[in-house]
């Protein structure tokens, strides 16, 4: 039963091997391996009010996407109504 589901869970035609790498160079996506690995400089974690602060930007930035899509819904529908009314 183990065999069934590790069959269906990998697809036997992407192994995950790089058959033609398309990192060439010359192209517009092209990115150099770094020659020397970066520095692990231990990052601070960010403290509650910046979390907070972080998170009603986040808040505020969806809210005002959804009102931009919700007036132009609004305005669409209010225009066809008046198109169609008459």
């Amino acid at each position: 039963m183990s065999d069934r589901r590790k069959k269906n869970r990998y697809s036997e035609e992407d192994d995950g091997r790089v058959i033609a790498p398309m990192n060439v160079e010359g192209m517009p996506w092209y990115a150099p391996k770094p020659k020397t690995p970066k520095s692990s400089a231990p990052q601070e974690a960010p403290t509650k009010e910046e979390m907070r602060a972080y998170r009603f930007a986040a808040l505020k930035a969806g809210l005002l996407i959804a009102g931009v899509y919700g007036l132009g819904a609004f305005l669409l529908i209010l225009f066809l109504v008046k198109l169609w009314s008459k």
